[in-house]
């Protein structure tokens, strides 16, 4: 059998997917999660085989997740199952080691073949963003990112400088680099670009 963790925060989307699943006589789906805190608990908990998880979740994103499962060397394979064929969030799913990345749109025996091939040792991403993976890479750094990320909550500088407890003057200096980098007018479209490419 492979055990399964699913996160997904839309409840419809997450009943739909664990009842598509559990059809399947080799795949049991051992616990779902509504957020990245919740998934990282449930795989804690029951130890599956795969956490099959979406990006975009309250608290903990499912990139995150994966950062963090690779980060404690937790023993669970990652696939990121996302509407979004962003790019920037399959590079920063790679690089955190993921071992599948597929679209919710696909047919449910794609999923099905993509948690069958990965159980067994293998990576599977969509082809059709196979070629993207390989595209524009991340230009941004973390400290970057992180700037980023308040300025599209609306923060002013020193704000975001209290938030990340650095001084106002180094906050200009990335929001500066992150403008360059995404060749954006100001920081509103820098975060927008950011943003759209995948990058946050």
């Amino acid at each position: 059998m492979i055990r399964v963790v699913l996160a997904e925060d839309q409840a419809m989307v997450l009943s739909a997917f664990a009842s598509l699943l559990e059809l399947e006589d080799d795949i049991d789906v051992v616990a779902t999660a509504a957020n990245g805190e919740e998934a990282l608990a449930a795989v804690s908990e029951h130890r599956p085989d795969v956490l099959l998880t979406d990006i975009e979740m309250p608290l903990v994103s499912g990139l995150d997740v994966a950062q963090r499962v690779a980060d404690e060397s937790l023993a669970v394979r990652v696939v990121i199952f996302t509407t979004f064929a962003r790019s920037g969030y399959l590079r920063r799913a790679l690089d955190a080691g993921v071992a599948g990345y597929v679209l919710k749109d696909a047919p449910i025996t794609d999923l099905v073949d993509a948690l069958r091939r990965v159980h067994s040792g293998e990576r599977v991403v969509a082809p059709e963003l196979a070629v993207a993976a390989w595209g524009d890479a991340d230009p941004l750094t973390d400290r970057e990112r992180d700037v980023l990320r308040l300025v599209g909550e609306g923060l002013p500088n020193s704000e975001i400088s209290e938030r990340l407890h650095l001084s106002e003057g180094t906050v200009r200096n990335y929001l500066s680099s992150a403008i360059v980098k995404l060749s954006a007018r100001n920081r509103t479209e820098a975060f927008a670009f950011a943003r759209d490419k995948g990058y946050l």
